[in-house]
Order: structure tokens, then C-alpha cells, then sequence
């Protein structure tokens, strides 16, 4: 059954929060600890996207970033009219997340962590930057399409804990360079609270090119090739196994 679109923007507001609350949260945890433990954080940010993918993707997708949602536009699993309302309910949902997170924690450690907000590390060029975070994003957006969009994969059984695992393998490798935020709404969300801005352009440039590729790219030469059963399917909102909605991540 169509979900409303009420119903939809729900979801993704309610999946951003719960990426920014937790993710982010669990860098200011370990900041004001004994230092940050990156399997930690990245285990954080891949059980909240893994999580909210398998309890609301049959709702919204479950895009929970901007970056996925264009992926999705350009390769017409969703409208354009409905991808503006995601764009407001993720950038939304990534703000009240901050802001909560910000009210709920003392400031000496929201302070130290810069309320989680990905920075680019010293050393690393914003033109390296932007390149890690696309290649990360890339294999993000690779493996939606794989498991969550593609009629012939495996939505049903695995794709919010494959989407959640490579979220946390992507940070394990980009985590201390850029923060692997892979999605505007990660960074926008605490850097607005925060009012951390440095390298801002680096978290939109990167993902949103990522996306690109892998979405054009699996879509083109798996989806769309002769013989596919995905190949025949309605353009704007069919997903995984034929239903309603793109199923998607992050």
C-alpha cells in the first residue's frame, strides 16, 4: 500500500535524528572521555542507519540524506516534488537532532567535540577531502541500489544490515581524515548548532558526487540492462521486490 507522504517525511525526519542523536553523540561521549574510539563511532552511526533502514525503508525508502535522495531523483525512483519534501524533513530531522543533543549534554564536552561535527583532519587537503568523502559515499550509494533498489536483490533479508556495515567500514577508513560523513545533513545539523563551519563545501561536494556516480552507474549497468527484471519497472518511487517505494539508506 502508497504510504502518504506525511507518513514518508516522517520517517526520514525521525531516521536523521536518530544518525545525528547517536552518531554524533557518540563522538561527543567519547571526546570528553579518554579519547575518541573510532570502532565505536563508527559502529554508532552504522547501527542507527541499519536500524531505522529496516524499521521505516518500507515507509519512506529510507534515504536519511540528501546525497541518497539526489542518487534517487537522477535515476527516477522519486519525483522531484517529493524529493524537495526529504530534503526539508532530513535537513530538519539533522538540526532538532543537534539542537537536543546540544541541550542534553554538558557543554564541556559538547565544546571539545564541536557537537560531532565532521572537520577535515590537518594534513588532508580540502581537494582530498572531497575525494574520500565521494568514494565513500560511492560505495554507500552502491550498495543501496544493490540491496534496497535492484528488484533482484535481497532488501527482504539484508539490506539495512548491509547498508549499516558499510556506513561503519566507511568511517573505519575515512573517520579520522573527514569524519566519513557522507551526507549534507550530518554536517549541516551539528555544524549549524555548533557554528562550525570550516571546509563546509567539502561534505556537500563529496557525497553529492559519490552518489552521482554510483546511482548513474548501478543504475545504468544493472538495473537498466537487457534481461534485468528491475529493467521493466515503473520510473518514480518503485523499489526493491517491485513495492511502492524506493528502498534506500543514509
Amino acid at each position: 500500500m502508497e504510504r502518504t507522504m506525511a507518513e514518508k517525511l516522517t520517517a526520514e525526519f525521525v531516521g536523521t535524528f536518530a544518525l545525528i542523536f547517536i552518531g554524533a553523540g557518540s563522538i561527543v561521549a567519547f571526546a570528553g572521555a579518554n579519547g575518541l574510539d573510532i570502532v565505536a563511532v563508527a559502529l554508532a552511526h552504522g547501527l542507527a542507519i541499519g536500524v531505522m533502514v529496516s524499521s521505516v525503508g518500507h515507509i519512506s525508502g529510507g534515504h536519511f540524506n540528501p546525497a541518497v535522495t539526489i542518487g534517487m531523483l537522477l535515476t527516477q525512483k522519486i519525483k522531484g516534488k517529493d524529493a524537495v519534501g526529504y530534503f526539508v524533513a532530513q535537513f530538519a530531522g539533522g538540526i532538532v537532532g543537534a539542537l537536543l543533543l546540544d541541550a542534553a549534554l554538558p557543554d564541556q564536552f559538547t565544546k571539545i567535540a564541536h557537537l560531532g561535527t565532521p572537520g577535515v583532519s590537518p594534513g588532508i587537503s580540502n581537494g582530498q577531502a572531497v575525494l574520500i568523502e565521494a568514494i565513500l559515499t560511492f560505495f554507500l550509494v552502491w550498495v543501496i541500489f544493490a540491496t534496497a533498489v535492484d528488484s533482484e536483490g535481497s532488501f527482504n533479508k539484508i539490506a539495512g544490515l548491509a547498508i549499516g556495515f558499510t556506513i561503519t567500514l566507511d568511517i573505519l577508513m575515512g573517520g579520522a581524515w573527514t569524519g566519513a560523513a557522507m551526507n549534507p545533513a550530518r554536517f549541516v545539523g551539528p555544524a549549524l548548532v555548533d557554528g562550525t563551519w570550516t571546509s563546509w563545501w567539502v561534505y556537500f561536494i563529496g557525497p553529492i558526487a559519490g552518489s552521482i556516480v554510483a546511482a548513474v552507474l548501478y543504475d545504468s549497468l544493472m538495473i537498466r540492462r537487457p534481461g534485468s527484471a528491475a529493467a521493466g519497472e515503473v520510473a518514480h518511487g518503485t523499489g526493491a521486490h517491485g513495492d511502492e517505494t524506493s528502498r534506500t539508506d543514509m
